[in-house]
């Protein structure tokens, strides 16, 4: 089949249904989930503006934590405003390119977190195994190019799934049974062979998740190890309060995605919001939570916050 033919199939929009089964509750829904999304843009703007203005947070632990706080706010704004949309407008039509886009968006920032994620592992583990190293090791350059890195990355992952599913014509339902276009429910409306499509999409998700939390895993069993030798029961204390703030963004980013795993394995046969439900959670959790945690957990940002509510007051 010719492109132009492959083309000419191809919907002008698609129609996102929300929550399938309970459309009526819409309105409802929309109350947490517009808080949750107001929360994030407040909390990862206030975390931005602080490590941005405050020449001392220049340092490589805030620098990961802007990254992980810029991809939040992408992350949570490609999908959040359409959602909304949906819920409270009934705007349910998103253009096709439009949906390729924040699919492309979605997946690639997702996998952006999870570099970071890995990043900030890597700062603690030198915080803490080679502290003398530290200043020497992640200096402002490998910051930049660990920043590259995770860019390029994802990029390269990401890039090629709107190219392929733009060969296939849509000759079936253009209804996707979802919130927002995630790669599998746009792969489900195509005709045709999508075979590669669902490898690709399992092996790339498979792979990242797996080595990234791998060497996450790793880079924390050789911190328990040291710290576990260091002589002073205090001394070990504040080794452990380091890393509590990077340990709750992690249990923030991969719990959800293990849940959904789980669910779509466990309850294959339960109601489709109920899969939903759990997708959107993996949405909008990280990026809500995330300021919070380094807000409450790290005793400079904190100051910092507090310093700018108390001199909104004077």
């Amino acid at each position: 089949m010719s492109a132009s033919n492959i083309t000419s199939l191809h919907p002008a929009s698609f129609l996102l249904m929300g929550i399938p089964g309970l459309e009526h509750l819409h309105i409802w829904i929309s109350i947490p989930f517009g808080s949750a999304y107001t929360l994030a843009v407040l909390g990862n703007c206030t975390l931005l503006f602080i490590i941005w203005t405050d020449h001392a947070l220049h340092e490589p632990m805030y620098l990961f934590l802007a990254m992980l706080s810029a991809i939040d706010l992408v992350l949570s704004s490609s999908t959040l405003p359409k959602m909304l949309a949906i819920f409270w407008f009934g705007d349910h039509e998103i253009n096709f390119h439009a949906c390729l886009t924040q699919m492309f968006f979605l997946h690639s920032f997702s996998i952006m977190e999870s570099a970071v994620l890995l990043a900030m592992a890597f700062d603690r583990f030198v915080a803490i195994c080679e502290p003398l190293r530290y200043a020497t090791v992640l200096t402002q350059s490998l910051i930049a190019r660990i920043g590259m890195a995770t860019v390029t990355r994802a990029v390269t992952l990401m890039t090629p799934l709107p190219f392929l599913l733009r060969r296939f014509p849509y000759c079936q339902s253009r209804v996707i049974a979802h919130c927002y276009c995630e790669h599998m429910a746009v792969v489900k409306l195509a005709c045709g062979n999508t075979r590669f499509n669902n490898i690709y999409g399992i092996a790339v998700a498979l792979v990242i998740v797996g080595l990234d939390l791998l060497f996450v895993a790793l880079s924390y069993a050789l911190i328990l190890r040291a710290v576990l030798r260091l002589a002073s029961q205090e001394a070990r204390y504040k080794a452990f309060g380091t890393c509590a703030s990077h340990v709750g963004a992690i249990l923030a980013f991969y719990t959800p995605v293990v849940i959904s795993s789980v669910m779509h394995r466990v309850a294959r046969h339960a109601a489709p919001h109920v899969h939903i439900l759990a997708a959107n959670f993996y949405l909008l959790f990280p990026p809500m939570v995330n300021p919070i945690i380094y807000g409450v957990k790290t005793k400079q940002i904190r100051e910092r916050v507090l310093g700018i509510f108390q001199r909104k007051k004077i």
